[in-house]
């Protein structure tokens, strides 16, 4: 059978068994107790009819004994009372014990003694304890003398009935189980694919555009969606390489002719007059030929650096032993001081082109932009995420890296930091600062990549206290060390 058309009927039949099964055992009960009914109200209109003729005779004795062995046999207690309720014949015992638990037995004598039929008493629910009361009166209309009374247990009825309910749901689980044996490969079937699909997204999100996946399962519709998705990404990584390749063969290109314009110019230096306006035209031709060269060889580095696909997991240890000491040193030809502030043992997952590299950036974004005295890095485990060097044990659990480099320089406006992050944006009192608008923003989306963030706030206080610094904050997530021995003592902050 198709699987589409099995995929179609389980849940039917499932509401189909569903629908059908309550109202049958609801018919089972309801026959079993109108069953029980009429057999007592037939045996109680006998009952009657000989009693009207016992009374009338006098002869109570043939009476007498059929009730009792009524009684006996079915263990039912059938007596005949008068119109003031007292037993006349019939086991007066047994029928005033089992006439102390039916509040209903005194509604039904007095209807029967008014010379009406009865009406079934309490609840016919398998679950509940109540017998049933019976009575039909002995005479016609107005002339009735008394009333023949029967309470009934009905404990084997119900217990009947629960079996008869037990069987029929015995029935209608095995087809079910049948269903869900069906329904549950054929539901594996089809939701495999969108599983796949699911995690191909997953890893697109990330930056991967390779991935693809199997068109070849599942149902002809999520075969066709795969294989579209398929054509999508191929369209898109298409598109990417070619952008990419654009942007760093015309680098590369343009090298050559800037390069031999850049040497042509600075050949004139030799022919200029010092007494001409030439030298000022001069060097603004040597300053804007340098500046398209590091503009080239921004955009060179921009598209080795988005090549890189996937982000790996780092100890950050790692990567401030190998840069910190070129910092300071840097920072100090500026005559600027670095403080750096990073517990150890925390690993974090890397951005693709690698975290020093951004924090390169930072840092030299700090010592040439903002005319600082103080650099600070500092790193910590945002709330949610916790130190295990709080623990003894060296490494980071779980959370989020916190990475932060502030100065307390000029800084930037509010107004501003939504726009730093916006390729080739400068600020106006940056204009003759060298750079090109680009590092921030390959620095964010490089961080975005890696599952993280990178956003700009106030920095440190400024000496004279006219305001803060600027501030780049990254939080990358935690990577947990499995390497790391337990117990291990930890290292040295930085």
């Amino acid at each position: 059978m198709n699987r589409r058309l099995l995929a179609v009927l389980v849940p039917l039949a499932v509401l189909l068994v569903t629908a059908l099964g309550v109202p049958l055992s609801v018919t089972v009960a309801e026959r079993e107790m109108q069953e029980t009914y009429v057999d007592r109200l037939g045996d109680v209109g006998r009952f009657a009819s000989l009693a009207d003729t016992a009374l009338s005779t006098g002869r109570t004795e043939a009476l007498h004994q059929e009730l009792a062995r009524y009684h006996k046999l079915y263990d039912i207690p059938v007596v005949v009372i008068d119109t003031s309720g007292t037993v006349l014949l019939g086991p007066a015992e047994a029928y005033e014990e089992a006439a102390r638990a039916e509040p209903a037995l005194p509604r039904i004598v007095t209807a029967a003694l008014a010379g009406a039929r009865s009406e079934p008493s309490g609840e016919w629910a398998p679950w509940n304890d109540s017998a049933l009361v019976v009575a039909e009166p002995v005479g016609r209309d107005s002339e009735v003398v008394g009333a023949v009374v029967t309470i009934s247990d009905l404990s084997d009825t119900r217990h009947h009935i629960l079996v008869r309910w037990a069987r029929l749901a015995g029935l209608g689980l095995l087809p079910l189980v049948a269903l869900v044996a069906v329904a549950w490969p054929v539901s594996a079937w089809v939701l495999r694919p969108v599983r796949k699909l699911d995690a191909a997204t997953s890893r697109i999100s990330q930056g991967d555009l390779t991935i693809r996946v199997d068109a070849e399962a599942g149902p002809a519709e999520l075969r066709r969606l795969a294989g579209s998705f398929n054509m999508m990404m191929d369209a898109v990584e298409n598109a990417v390489h070619r952008q990419r390749a654009f942007v760093s063969d015309a680098s590369h290109q343009l090298r050559n002719p800037l390069t031999s314009l850049r040497l042509a110019v600075e050949s004139l230096d030799a022919h200029l007059r010092p007494e001409s306006g030439g030298r000022q035209v001069y060097d603004v031709a040597v300053d804007e030929v340098k500046a398209m060269q590091r503009m080239l060889n921004s955009l060179q580095a921009s598209a080795r650096l988005e090549s890189m696909r996937t982000a790996s997991p780092v100890d950050l240890d790692e990567v401030l032993t190998t840069r910190v000491d070129r910092w300071r040193a840097l920072t100090a030809s500026a005559g600027q001081t670095l403080t750096v502030d990073v517990p150890p043992g925390l690993r974090l997952l890397e951005p693709p082109g690698g975290l020093g590299s951004i924090m390169d950036e930072l840092i030299s974004n700090a010592l040439r932009l903002s005319d600082a005295q103080t650099v600070e890095v500092r790193a910590r485990v945002a709330p949610g995420g916790a130190e295990a060097g709080d623990a003894g044990e060296g490494a980071a659990t779980a959370g989020t890296v916190v990475l932060t480099v502030r100065d307390d320089g000029q800084g930037v406006d509010a107004a501003e930091r939504a726009q730093a992050l916006q390729r080739f944006w400068r600020s106006p009192r940056h204009q003759n600062v060298s750079g090109t608008g680009l590092g921030l923003a390959i620095c964010a989306d490089l961080v975005a990549r890696a599952g993280g963030q990178l956003r700009l706030e106030e920095g440190l206080p400024r000496p004279d206290g006219s305001g803060h610094g600027f501030a780049a904050v990254i939080t990358l997530p935690v990577v947990p060390d499995a390497t790391s021995p337990r117990g291990a003592p930890a290292r040295a902050p930085v």
